[in-house]
């Protein structure tokens, strides 16, 4: 049994159509498979402490086991750690803390289901320079006196005794001694007052004996020139 011309043009037709479906499933499906292109790392520095980053662009979004190992000579020396990240097309970050070292080399290995199984390629090398320590903060200065707190007042002493009150000159000096305790003539009273000493009223006597005296002189004299004068 032949197959008519209309017939083949038929099946052609749709043999070019299957192709064509399944090329454009088979690139939408690379398209969305997990790669080891869309896995970036990186070593940095979060303030003192050093940090190894590693970045997931699946936009599939298929789960990926992502493990860090410090190199040396060629060989795993030390594992960093082991985490899950779930990328996504705009990049989801894991953070690894490590003290690296300047110049050294780390190999991280991808595990993506059955997709990828494989190290990011080339291997991580670190900077040249370590991460700065924080710098040291300066130490407050020493306040000056004036700012210095102000201690404690310290209890107010107990207040002193009074001291003895000194006599005064009035009382300590004793009055001066008239030389007579017996109170004086009352004509002799002025002269005292004044300052006079006690041979005064002596003196006074003697004068008074010595002008009667010569009253009575003076009384003969005229009483003998009136007896001649007879």
């Amino acid at each position: 049994m032949s197959i008519s011309r209309r017939t083949a043009r038929s099946v052609r037709i749709l043999g070019v159509a299957s192709a064509s479906a399944a090329l454009t499933l088979g690139l939408a499906g690379n398209a969305l498979a997990c790669n080891i292109s869309e896995f970036s790392a990186v070593a940095k520095c979060d303030g003192a402490k050093g940090v190894i980053s590693v970045t997931d662009k699946d936009p599939s979004g298929v789960p990926a086991t992502v493990t860090v190992f410090l190199e040396s000579n060629g060989a795993d020396e030390k594992l960093v750690g082991t985490e899950e990240v779930k990328g996504s097309r705009e990049g989801v970050t894991i953070d690894f803390s490590e003290d690296w070292k300047p110049n050294a080399t780390y190999r991280i290995h991808v595990k993506a289901g059955n997709q990828v199984d494989e190290d990011i390629k080339p291997n991580l090398k670190t900077p040249s320079e370590a991460c700065e320590s924080p710098e040291t903060s300066t130490p407050p200065a020493t306040p000056s006196p004036s700012e210095e707190p102000s201690s404690p007042s310290k209890p107010s002493e107990e207040p002193e005794s009074p001291a003895p009150s000194q006599p005064s000159e009035s009382e300590s000096t004793p009055a001066a001694s008239t030389g007579d305790n017996n109170p004086s003539p009352a004509g002799e009273s002025n002269l005292a007052e004044t300052g006079s000493s006690s041979n005064t009223g002596a003196i006074a006597g003697i004068a008074a004996a010595l002008v009667a005296a010569g009253a009575g002189v003076m009384f003969a004299l005229r009483r003998r020139g009136a007896t001649n004068g007879r």
